[in-house]
């Protein structure tokens, strides 16, 4: 997300009025578990998730039969030293928007059960969005 410092908050404070700031607030764990569960066909792109949208056959892209591979950002030594940067970087930020009474934070770890908690809010600020824009998560 953006802004990742205090420095480019302020900065954003600057060019537009920020009056919402919301927090996805979910656990390390969770994302490092997703990440490091990614492996990719590299000549296509396609990309597969061990959990969630695994290949027929571990390791093999289900379309070609070659090898799938794991990219570095997702190996997780990697992806925890991303995320313990993320953390450093982001807990001032927070800390500057919720001083300034704009931050709202949603903890959960599954998009389908934690949207209709953000979206709820989201009315409140914004109540003109159409039902027809809330019919799923983006």
């Amino acid at each position: 997300g953006f802004p990742r410092t205090v420095a480019q908050a302020e900065a954003l404070d600057k060019e537009c009025q920020i009056d919402t700031v919301i927090d996805l607030d979910v656990p390390f764990e969770t994302i490092k578990c997703r990440l490091t569960a990614r492996w990719i066909h590299p000549a296509s792109g396609r990309v597969y998730n061990l959990e969630f949208s695994p290949p027929k056959v571990q390791g093999i892209d289900d379309i070609t039969g070659e090898p799938l591979v794991q990219r570095d950002d997702d190996k997780p030594e990697t992806v925890t030293k991303r995320l313990q940067a993320y953390d450093a970087q982001t807990k001032p930020v927070l800390e500057y928007y919720r001083e300034k009474g704009l931050l709202k934070s949603f903890s959960g770890t599954e998009t389908n059960k934690i949207w209709p908690h953000i979206y709820a809010f989201l009315q409140t600020k914004l109540p003109d969005v159409s039902q027809k824009d809330a019919a799923t998560p983006r």
